[in-house]
């Protein structure tokens, strides 16, 4: 049975589509609001698995999934109708590439299941890349509202972020590899 957390992150993976569709007929406003709805849904879903005691393990998977689908086609949608830089949208998108594969890697040619575990500047990059699509949607619902150089200031932090969390996970893939796999004389 889908308990109250699943079922808001389902929501919020649903509104996705919605949230593309009006950005991509340049109706702003629709998209803030199906954002701001999205980010009160993530809100709701931790909180509500929290004081309900219904931590599920497919909310473990689902909610981050969430996050990276809303992350990644927003990214993406924002970056090709210029609201974003495309430099970024190929650093938050590259990141969580380089991630995923090297949990492939591990996986398939150790056979062991490397657990991520997100870090304080995984999380804090992520946050980062959330302000900065809201700010970015702000500014595209009414740009007098937020000035250019809040904007310009969150991809910056959010480029810096992200880049230092992937060399932060990169670091740690290698430490992992390395305490897993034993080398062999010939590797000396």
């Amino acid at each position: 049975m889908l308990n109250l957390p699943n079922f808001l992150t389902l929501v919020r993976i649903l509104t996705i589509p919605f949230f593309l569709g009006y950005l991509a007929y340049h109706r702003y406003t629709g998209a803030l609001i199906i954002f701001m709805f999205g980010a009160i849904t993530d809100l709701l879903d931790g909180l509500a698995a929290r004081w309900l005691r219904q931590e599920t393990r497919l909310g473990a998977y689902l909610d981050p999934v969430a996050d990276k689908l809303l992350v990644f086609s927003s990214y993406v949608m924002l970056g090709s109708i210029e609201a974003i830089p495309i430099w970024l949208v190929v650093t938050v998108v590259m990141r969580d590439v380089f991630i995923l594969l090297g949990w492939a890697i591990i996986f398939y040619q150790i056979g062991e299941r490397l657990e991520v575990r997100p870090t304080l500047i995984g999380k804090g990059s992520t946050m980062l890349q959330l302000a900065t699509l809201a700010a970015a949607l702000i500014s595209l619902h009414d740009p007098s509202l937020l000035p250019a150089l809040v904007l310009n200031g969150l991809i910056a932090a959010t480029a810096a972020a992200t880049m230092l969390s992937g060399i932060q996970y990169l670091y740690r893939g290698f430490i992992w590899l390395q305490n897993r796999t034993p080398l062999t004389p010939s590797d000396r």
